[in-house]
């Protein structure tokens, strides 16, 4: 059989599987699930084309470090074809570890336990598949190899994660302020003393790059509607999980409630393969079942969700806001949902929001200056804003039902 196969990327044209390994992977039912796993969570109803995968990102984004490693030795890097193949593996099952709708019920699924916690465990399972042919890979997934520009390649300020999912977020949403120069930012990459840095002629990208990434969280990941439902796809798998253990009326499937018993230290083969048969398509299927519950607030969440109904107010500020408005909407849900004031946070929610475009105390982005020396890309910047997006920025939401005045 022909594994040397190439797919057609609507964003960088035809993509190349560069061996049978890398194509033994993919065609893995762990990996193949992410076909079936929305890479925006609920953002495609506010948006209506963000309907890509986790797995046309982790496509994407091995695609762009091929890219990147070509760029590297064609710049005297030495990166092995062991050290090649590692690297591939590692950023294309970075994000393996998804549970459906992605960040949107990260923490719901399986309790205390992070996507990337549960991709190092799948990778570890299928380094036992396939005969600890991932050892590399895993090393630098971890960060524990020497050669730390071949992890920052996959986690760092300018990765091969955020440079597709940047520009394949843009695309699909149609918000084109957040759209990236990827090719030009890969090309200006180098390595000095063991870290990846940014040749100083592309300090240009860079700040595009920083400012598409504030302007596409702002707009796109943080939009207040998309927010409101995703933190509604939240508090409805909350109000089941205590349903279920209430032994109250409801619809689960077997594999569901079995991953919510589920902790850090029995993530077995087993535990993982029932993990893989969940996507966005078995929450989607409870929800409508859920719409028919006859617990008010599971149906009315679900309702809101499978049917776009009655959607929830939500508002986005700089400021806290303020108690005494809290206690009036408090007193005026309860005058008219059938709800205790115990269950009044599944309605009714406040919290914050946090984000910072480019953090320099986190992998900063180096640029190296043609005499050989490292600067830190915001004292080199000259604009002005570039030092204010490196500071964190705090807003607040609250969502609430819209009451109609009689």
């Amino acid at each position: 059989m022909n594994k040397l196969k190439i797919i057609n990327d609507p964003i960088y044209g035809f993509v190349n599987i560069p061996n049978e390994l890398i194509f033994d992977i993919i065609q893995h039912a762990y990996f193949q699930r992410l076909r079936h796993i929305s890479q925006m969570g609920l953002s495609y109803m506010v948006y209506p084309g963000a309907h890509h995968t986790r797995f046309h990102h982790a496509i994407g984004a091995m695609h762009l470090m091929q890219t990147a490693i070509h760029v590297l030795r064609y710049k005297n890097v030495d990166i092995s074809p062991k050290e090649e193949e590692a690297v591939l593996l590692a950023i294309l099952l970075h994000d393996i570890g998804h549970g459906p709708f992605s960040h949107a019920l990260e923490y719901n699924i399986i309790k205390n336990i992070s996507h990337e916690a549960l991709s190092l465990a799948i990778m570890q399972q299928l380094n036992k598949q396939f005969d600890n042919q991932l050892d590399l890979a895993i090393q630098i997934f971890k960060g524990q190899y020497s050669k730390t520009f071949l992890t920052e390649l996959i986690s760092s300020q300018i990765d091969m994660d955020r440079l597709d999912y940047l520009r394949r977020d843009s695309f699909y949403s149609g918000v084109i302020e957040g759209q990236v120069n990827s090719e030009r930012l890969i090309k200006m990459l180098n390595v000095k003393n063991n870290q990846l840095v940014i040749d100083e002629k592309g300090i240009y990208s860079v700040e595009k790059f920083i400012i598409s990434r504030r302007l596409m969280y702002w707009q796109v990941y943080f939009h207040k509607t998309g927010l409101m439902l995703e933190k509604i796809l939240q508090h409805v798998i909350k109000r089941a999980q205590y349903l279920y253990q209430k032994r109250q009326p409801l619809f689960l499937d077997n594999n569901l409630a079995f991953l919510w018993n589920i902790n850090q230290t029995k993530l077995t083969k087993e535990n993982l393969d029932i993990f893989a048969q969940l996507d966005d398509t078995d929450i989607w299927y409870h929800l409508k079942k859920w719409t028919e519950n006859p617990d008010f607030i599971l149906s009315y969440l679900s309702n809101m969700l499978v049917n776009r109904t009655h959607l929830n107010k939500m508002s986005i500020q700089k400021m806290p806001f303020k108690q005494e408005n809290l206690q009036n909407l408090k007193q005026k849900m309860l005058a008219n949902f059938p709800v205790s004031e115990s269950e009044l946070p599944y309605l009714l929610f406040t919290g914050k929001l946090i984000h910072s475009a480019y953090d320099k105390t986190r992998h900063p982005i180096k640029l190296l200056t043609k005499q050989g020396r490292l600067v830190e890309f915001a004292q080199a910047s000259d604009q002005l804003n570039i030092e204010a997006l490196s500071r964190p920025v705090t807003k607040y939401y609250l969502s609430h039902p819209i009451i109609k005045k009689l």
